[in-house]
């Protein structure tokens, strides 16, 4: 048997004080809306993507791991729009806007030594406690074999940013001898995505 409710609005209880309407119980499994539905003011998929880039070059020491620190813009080229707002930074240190589960994604492009290098890499660094401690999170190499060749990494991290004074990220930049991470200011040559996939 088939029980159907007809309304033209639910709405919460003014004396909960509450703006949360909570559809389903313990026994619900599955929510089911007929093909064709639309909603609006609904809050549902990705609510917040952003992209950031390096716009210039930065030089890098042999065999030093190295704080990608300046230089960062948010991409604006290309129909770049972010969803919801912005990342922000300092001191290549970056801020979440909200708490959620957060995909982190960087790429780093590498211009080689005249010799070549054996590794190049790019990793993600996290915190919890504002930087007063650190973890690599991630730690991927490449390699060029030919003189003065170019090489990219890409690494990805899930963060679980529960608070965003606490949870930052930043990214390093290392390669066996002397060479250029490189940026540019219409292109994303090195930089990173931030999507977020879901609440904390």
């Amino acid at each position: 048997m088939t029980s159907i409710l007809e309304v033209e609005q639910l709405d919460t209880l003014s004396s909960n004080a509450s703006s949360t309407l909570t559809i389903g119980g313990d026994n619900t499994s599955t929510i089911a809306f007929k093909s064709g539905a639309t909603f609006s003011n609904i809050t549902q998929g990705i609510t917040g993507a952003d992209m950031w880039r390096i716009n210039s070059n930065q030089s890098l020491s042999a065999g030093v791991e190295t704080a990608v620190t300046a230089n960062w813009e948010q991409v604006d080229t290309d129909s770049f729009t972010p969803i919801g707002s912005s990342m922000t930074q300092s001191s290549g240190i970056f801020t979440f806007p909200t708490t959620g589960i957060w995909q982190i994604t960087y790429y780093a492009q590498f211009n080689g030594p005249s010799q070549g290098a054996t590794y190049a890499g790019g990793p993600i660094f996290i915190s919890t406690d504002n930087f007063s401690s650190e973890d690599r999170a991630t730690e991927v190499y490449s390699s060029m074999y030919h003189p003065n060749s170019w090489c990219e990494t890409v690494s990805t991290h899930i963060f679980d940013v529960t608070n965003t004074s606490t949870h930052k990220c930043k990214f390093y930049a290392v390669c066996e001898f002397a060479c250029t991470l490189w940026g540019s200011t219409d292109k994303t040559r090195t930089g990173v995505t931030f999507i977020r996939l879901g609440d904390t």
